[in-house]
């Protein structure tokens, strides 16, 4: 019965890959990768045609700078930019349940349909939900495990508990109320079994600390169950929108195994279940994107991704900005951070087998507002019109 299983896991991914590979258009590449997509009114849905992908440089605008209209106005008028990663805290735009603080992603929205920039949505639950969304679910407490608040402890909603999941699903539904039909929202991240991010990572999930999650219930079922819900939810939601998974994977594997075969299967198979979710709307995207060395590493997925480069949507993002000694070291090139970040844009415009490459780059606004970077985001913007 198990080969029997794998056998048919097999058969299903071949069969879901070629499926996205039959429904993805053409991998044209655009005159101009800032000027494109439909006409201002117009809400025309993402991957219908190649000019409504998610396509060239895109500016990432963090939680702080999203405070700041004069910093992310800057970086959204960029002329290398082609869209903009807006990433915000769920208890930060609903402090008070079913009262949504929408002013902030208004102005966000605004402003990039007048810069003409198409947007992508990272709204973060996890770690980041309002107190009021955790009330009554089950949470463990966890130290945050990277970011601005590495090291806090803090309560997290188990991936799976509905009455969290329930509550992040109905935000949900009312953001894509609210802009699902904006001609610039192009794509979101999903999110909700998640943490720090919309990146599939779980606190705590090497062994033996992984112990605490199992005495919490988790199973790869459970876990795998609370994605296929949010596909789900997602899916019917967003029509217009491309939906983008950051690093799919099972981040921890039954019994606390560390098995690099069943730690592949495990990530092209939610691959497939997004697949048939999604569709030609599914882009799957790694957040750390860097050429250099850091003192932590996560496992590399640059080429995991891009493997699928040319049959699916990918994409990547920075793993931060390039600007300093250490954060330079880290992207490519220590104390030259225009080459750090070069380095980090041509690792990840690297063609795969199939002379392929990856439809979309996400780069930091440190990085895309400093002087000395200008040349080098002229260079990867260039890199899309190939």
């Amino acid at each position: 019965m198990h080969a029997l299983r794998i056998r048919g896991a097999v058969l299903a991914l071949v069969g879901g890959t070629l499926f996205a590979m039959a429904l993805l258009p053409g991998h044209a590449h655009p005159a101009d990768p800032v000027s494109q997509g439909p006409t201002r009114g117009e809400s025309v849905p993402c991957a219908s045609s190649d000019a409504t992908m998610p396509r060239g440089l895109a500016v990432v605008l963090p939680p702080g700078a999203t405070r700041d209209p004069a910093r992310y106005l800057e970086a959204l008028r960029n002329p290398f930019m082609s869209g903009v990663t807006i990433q915000l805290n769920w208890r930060d735009l609903e402090p008070v349940q079913g009262k949504p603080d929408w002013s902030r992603l208004d102005a966000l929205f605004a402003a990039a349909e007048s810069a003409n920039k198409w947007v992508s949505l990272e709204i973060v639950p996890g770690f980041f939900s309002p107190d009021w969304a955790l009330q009554g679910a089950q949470t463990e407490t966890f130290e945050i495990q990277y970011g601005p608040d590495h090291g806090k402890s803090a309560p997290l909603p188990m991936p799976w508990d509905r009455v969290y999941l329930q509550r992040w699903f109905t935000y949900v539904k009312e953001l894509a109320g609210r802009y699902g039909r904006s001609p610039a929202f192009r794509m979101i991240a999903a999110a909700g079994p998640t943490s720090v991010s919309p990146e599939f990572t779980l606190p705590s999930s090497l062994p033996p600390a992984n112990q605490k999650w199992f005495r919490d219930g988790y199973t790869p079922a459970k876990y795998v169950a609370a994605w296929e819900d949010a596909f789900q939810v997602y899916a019917d939601a967003f029509p217009n929108q491309c939906i983008s998974l950051a690093g799919p994977n099972l981040p921890i594997l039954k019994q606390g195994r560390t098995d690099p075969v069943e730690r592949e299967k495990g990530r092209q198979d939610m691959v497939e279940r997004a697949v048939r979710a999604f569709g030609r709307r599914l882009a799957i995207q790694s957040n750390d994107l860097h050429a250099g060395r850091a003192a932590v590493e996560a496992h590399d997925d640059t080429d995991f991704i891009n493997s699928y480069s040319g049959r699916i949507i990918t994409g990547f993002m920075m793993r931060g900005g390039s600007l300093g000694a250490v954060p330079s070291q880290i992207m490519g090139a220590a104390g030259d951070p225009p080459l750090a970040l070069r380095r980090s844009i041509d690792k990840g415009m690297a063609p795969n087998k199939a002379g392929q490459h990856v439809m979309y780059l996400e780069i930091y606004a440190g990085d895309v507002r400093a002087p000395e970077m200008q040349p080098v985001l002229e260079y990867g913007a260039s890199l899309f019109r190939k």
